[in-house]
């Protein structure tokens, strides 16, 4: 199997596919999370199962996922001080004439308002049109989530459309904000 290995630096952040040896930065990043803000934060999560052996077959699973091009997940931390703050992701929805994937992205929520989000899905777009060769990318974003959709609109995403009833979640299907970027 290839290993997925693609990577950008900003100011602050690096973003990369997770390794075995980021486990204990990862599980610090969760540990340290506050209590949900809101509906879309999961906030302090139970890591008791999330021993190094769960947290090694996570790393290759991302990398099984990168190989069959369904998913790439990356890691994002932080310059200065290693620490694991989120993830972004890209899904693949659609390969040959479209190249067209899904954005997904969190912050863990001790480090919001910092600006990380912002800098670490912009750096993980530019990967995603030069490395993983998409040609649209689309964040599904729920309508009462303003925080998502500031982020969106600061990298340059586009509102286009709203899909109703488009995701299964919360006990009913809910509408999306359908947010697009193309490469350029």
């Amino acid at each position: 199997m290839t290993v997925f290995n693609y990577s950008r630096q900003t100011e602050r952040l690096i973003i990369r596919p997770l390794v075995k040896e980021d486990y204990s930065s990862w599980l610090d990043g969760f540990n340290q999370r506050q209590p949900s803000q809101h509906r879309h934060d999961s906030g302090r999560m139970d890591m008791e199962e999330c021993t190094k052996q769960w947290f090694d077959s996570l790393v290759e699973n991302h990398q099984q996922l990168a190989a069959d091009d369904t998913a790439y997940v990356f890691a994002v931390f932080r310059k200065s001080d290693g620490n694991h703050i989120g993830m972004v992701d890209f899904s693949t929805l659609a390969r040959n004439d479209f190249q067209w994937g899904r954005l997904g992205y969190t912050i863990h929520n001790q480090h919001w308002q910092r600006g990380y989000g912002k800098e670490a899905v912009d750096a993980a777009l530019k990967i995603s049109f030069s490395d993983l060769e998409y040609h649209r990318i689309e964040a599904h974003i729920n309508t009462d989530n303003p925080a998502s959709v500031r982020l969106a609109e600061s990298i340059g995403m586009e509102f286009e459309c709203v899909r109703k009833g488009f995701i299964h979640e919360f006990g009913s299907w809910t509408d999306n904000l359908i947010y697009y970027k193309n490469a350029q």
